[in-house]
């Protein structure tokens, strides 16, 4: 059994060691006795979405994010498509917030997004700085979700789309409604850096189950020895003025 993981813009769009999530992926599938091929998709690239099982796209200063945003423009329905077969993808910071409608500027100005996501993001007049952790009903027991956040924006979620955790500690999308990410089939967009999956074993291998489970494969088989990702885990909690002891 072999797993495709394409890495979309690896070149641009690598904040926080954003790139870790990617390594996290085959690490855990090849503890598993199951291959992992790595596709690097850069700008330009003619590599069809579709024919992957997972993506990962991270985040990027506003430069980096404006050639991806026209590159993304090329493969809108190419991405769509692979949405709608259920291809997992998980998309951080300002990945995230390119698949939503537009981004507002404090002028007023919108840069246009892929509309993939019912969501839509707008320029806020201070950074949202700092460690966070959540609860998703996505994910096992405990549930908790750990990670660094660093956006300008708020991202507001329309009907379409469903948060992916509720805030414990830190902003989320908008510091407002207490929601962090967005999840809309297989498509899961976070805030959460750091790298996000490291440290939560159990969202890494909820993406792994879904891929898997999209192409008829059963389940992962044993649980790994997540001992040291849940030490992590815990110490992130701390950080963030949760209790450990909660996970």
């Amino acid at each position: 059994m072999r797993l495709r993981i394409g890495h979309m813009y690896p070149d641009l769009m690598n904040l926080y060691g954003d790139r870790g999530n990617v390594i996290a992926l085959a690490r855990r599938l090849q503890w598993r006795g199951i291959e992992a091929e790595i596709v690097g998709i850069a700008a330009g690239d003619a590599a069809a979405l579709g024919d992957f099982d997972l993506l990962f796209m991270g985040g990027g200063q506003d430069r980096e994010q404006a050639i991806v945003c026209r590159d993304l423009e090329a493969r809108r329905e190419d991405l769509r498509r692979a949405m709608e077969a259920d291809v997992v993808l998980l998309a951080v910071c300002g990945g995230y917030q390119l698949l939503g409608h537009y981004y507002r500027m404090p002028d007023g100005r919108e840069i246009p997004g892929l509309g993939i996501l019912d969501l839509h993001t707008e320029a806020g007049p201070t950074r949202m700085i700092g460690n966070a952790a959540c609860r998703s009903e996505y994910l096992p027991e405990p549930g908790t979700l750990v990670g660094f956040e660093n956006h300008g924006g708020r991202t507001y979620l329309g009907p379409g789309c469903a948060p992916l955790a509720t805030v414990l500690s830190g902003h989320g999308n908008n510091g407002e409604d207490g929601g962090e990410g967005a999840v809309y089939r297989n498509v899961f967009g976070t805030y959460l850096h750091g790298s996000l999956l490291p440290k939560n074993p159990h969202f890494a291998d909820l993406l792994l189950g879904r891929a898997l489970a999209r192409r008829g494969a059963g389940t992962m088989g044993d649980p790994l020895d997540d001992s040291l990702e849940w030490r992590a885990h815990r110490v992130a909690l701390g950080l963030a003025g949760v209790d450990g002891r909660e996970a």
